[in-house]
């Protein structure tokens, strides 16, 4: 959940998930879920190394066989041929739009911002949203850091790896039903 979704489910008085409706008790930490992270053994699709849940996030991300096996995914749902990555922007880090000090991550941007540009009413130009298939590099928000707080409270890279399962390329313009029934149809057959 992100911050401002988690708060009204804490707002009743007796707090409840947001998903399963299950009583949430504010400030005790899910043991028992992180027991099960902690002692559920997987597999990674792309070297079948066992390991539990809790480390395969960081498996994934330095195991060449399994960006492989995603890559085999994303090639499926791909409509045209894959792109040379130069012809993509970067969406990785980000100049600041007041001050132009370069290199933040979307975190470090929103971070900067709320540190040394709060009372800057200046018109400005997103340079995460530019940076999308959907930006528009000449639109100027009339409160950017208002925008910065509700648009960009998550990354948009992982909302692409979460609902995707790409955790090092994202297509953008991939056709999002087609990656879904991917996805579903890799997650039936995978173990």
């Amino acid at each position: 959940f992100c911050t401002p979704c988690l708060q009204e489910c804490l707002k009743p008085k007796k707090p409840v998930c947001g998903v399963c409706r299950s009583t949430l008790s504010p400030g005790s930490r899910a043991l028992d879920l992180e027991k099960q992270i902690e002692t559920t053994e997987t597999t990674c699709n792309g070297c079948n190394k066992k390991m539990y849940l809790s480390k395969m996030r960081s498996h994934a991300a330095s195991c060449s066989k399994y960006q492989s096996y995603i890559m085999e995914g994303v090639k499926a749902v791909t409509k045209e041929p894959l792109h040379s990555t130069r012809s993509f922007p970067n969406r990785f880090t980000f100049p600041c739009p007041y001050c132009s000090e370069k290199n933040f991550d979307q975190e470090g941007l929103v971070e900067h911002c709320k540190a040394l540009h709060s009372m800057d009413a200046k018109q400005v130009v997103c340079p995460i949203c530019a940076s999308m298939p959907w930006g528009d590099p000449n639109y100027r928000s009339a409160n950017f850091m208002e925008h910065l707080q509700r648009r960009h409270r998550f990354s948009y890279d992982t909302f692409v790896v979460v609902t995707a399962s790409l955790p090092l390329f994202q297509d953008y313009d991939a056709d999002e039903d087609d990656m879904m029934a991917q996805v579903l149809m890799r997650s039936l057959r995978d173990k």
